[in-house]
């Protein structure tokens, strides 16, 4: 036993069967967009790779601006997956079961 045991486990309120399939349903599809993005970014390296050295914006190439946008949606989607995922006080109650 862990010395940091100190009784039996609780499951707390994230831990509902209903809320994690919810928050797995959540992360699929963000990760989906994700990596539509990702894949188109992977999509203009290997297939047009002259589109990437254009440069739109203050001398900075596509390629830079893309990846930048990358990480910026990465950030995003994490913001917005814990805000899905937050929990709430009707989702947390126990359903009580009608006869």
């Amino acid at each position: 036993m862990s010395p940091l045991h100190k009784g039996p486990h609780v499951a707390g309120p994230d831990e509902h069967p209903e809320i994690s399939s919810r928050n797995s349903r959540y992360g699929l599809v963000l990760f989906a967009f994700y990596l539509v993005l990702y894949g188109g970014f992977m999509l203009l390296n290997a297939f047009f790779p002259q589109l990437m050295e254009y440069t739109p914006l203050a001398g900075i190439n596509l390629a830079i601006l893309y990846g930048f946008g990358l990480i910026i949606a990465a950030l995003v989607l994490a913001l917005i997956y814990g805000w899905l995922c937050r929990v709430r006080e009707d989702d947390a109650a126990p359903k009580e079961a009608t006869p």
